[in-house]
């Protein structure tokens, strides 16, 4: 009877597939790793949110229809503040999740600051809050990747400008190669800006060149403190062009519920100038990337030298960057909008002509109906004048 069975199952399974229906396979579950927790959020708005202000730009633009390519440890979608804003992305070179695992927490306090929605009771966001984000997940853990990471970020990037990332966030930092350079020139020819962390010198470090940052056409970031001094850990070179907030980050941890408190590094200070870089797109859509780059060089808060190997031209303002009017000079000086002079009125001289012409009027009218009386009285008395009472 049991041998019955199951060669009846077998012949309805073979009819289903012969039939061309076909069972769905169960969704993979998420391992524990991925939903990795944290503790508290901080319990004000932390001093990055207040020193670039991104939501004075929000009645312009809040980054919509721009997405931007997360290339990092993955992101999760759990967090509510990233809901709906996480699309399926790829993981290269590590188990597939789509690019929606973290098991390390970087890359979803990374596009949480770049795409994170401002929600009730919660004191972080990110600065375009409307745009998307498309995980690329080239890390895992806290490792660094090793030397099959620039191969990794070469696949990265081609498959980020393949899946219509407008920009593309790299919170990291690599040797070079000649198939990330390679891939770095793709994403150029493409109009795809190019967003990297300058670098971290470590603890006894001596100071190098990091790549895709120190490529020519990437936009390399560092990182300034609260009270705008730049980051020890920071790299120091020529080829970086801004500074962002860096140091005592928070983020929501990949489990959706808790968050992490990540300190500083230019892998953070990176995900603003993205976020940046996001409005601009979305505000100047006739720019080019590398048109959207300048952009946020020349309305950058800058030092007062103009230019250092700390900060490069400055710490970028959101606000600046979308609303500057650049004039057609080759090194403008940004002029930031203000609201219309006051223009001379054109009705002026006819108002103050009327107005004077009623008051003139009422004189006259007041005298033509004094004088008749006037005139009959004086007659009466000859012209005599009055004699006192």
């Amino acid at each position: 009877m049991v041998r019955r069975l199951r060669a009846m199952v077998l012949c309805g399974a073979i009819g289903l597939l012969a039939g061309g229906l076909v069972v769905p396979a169960p969704a993979l579950a998420q391992p524990a790793a991925c939903t990795q927790s944290g503790s508290a959020q901080p319990p004000a708005e932390p001093w990055q949110l207040r020193r670039l202000n991104p939501a004075a730009v929000w009645p312009l633009t809040a980054g919509a229809g721009i997405t931007v390519a997360v290339v990092d440890s993955g992101v999760s979608p759990y967090p509510p503040m990233l809901a709906d804003r996480v699309l399926e992305g790829r993981d290269i070179g590590l188990p597939d999740h789509s690019g929606r695992c973290d098991e390390y927490g970087h890359g979803t306090v990374v596009a949480s600051m770049i795409a994170g929605r401002p929600l009730p009771g919660v004191t972080l966001h990110g600065v375009a809050p409307a745009a998307t984000i498309l995980p690329v997940r080239v890390l895992r853990g806290d490792e660094a990747g090793g030397e099959e990471l620039p191969g990794r970020l070469a696949q990265a990037i081609r498959y980020a400008v393949d899946n219509g990332a407008g920009i593309i966030n790299l919170s990291l930092e690599a040797l070079p190669s000649p198939e990330l350079e390679a891939a770095v020139e793709y994403a150029a020819e493409r109009d795809v800006l190019l967003v990297a962390a300058a670098g971290n010198i470590e603890q006894g470090g001596v100071p190098q060149p990091w790549y895709p940052a120190a490529y020519p056409g990437v936009l390399a970031v560092a990182g300034v403190a609260a009270d705008g001094s730049h980051v020890s850990s920071s790299q120091v070179s020529d080829y970086v062009d801004l500074a962002a907030p860096g140091a005592d980050i928070y983020g929501p941890a990949p489990d959706g519920e808790t968050y992490l408190a990540v300190g500083e590094g230019t892998s953070y200070a990176t995900a603003y100038v993205s976020g940046t870089a996001a409005l601009v797109r979305a505000y100047h859509p006739d720019l080019t990337a590398e048109q959207v780059a300048a952009r946020l060089i020349q309305t950058a808060d800058r030092p007062p030298e103009g230019r250092n190997d700390q900060v490069g031209y400055g710490v970028v303002n959101p606000y600046r960057a979308v609303a500057t009017l650049l004039g057609a000079r080759a090194n403008p000086s940004p002029v930031a909008v203000a609201p219309p002079p006051l223009t001379a009125d054109p009705l002026a001289f006819p108002r103050r002509a009327a107005g004077w012409g009623a008051l003139v009027g009422a004189v006259l009218a007041s005298l033509l109906l004094l004088i008749p009386p006037t005139l009959r009285r004086g007659r009466r008395r000859g012209w005599r004048p009055t004699r006192a009472s």
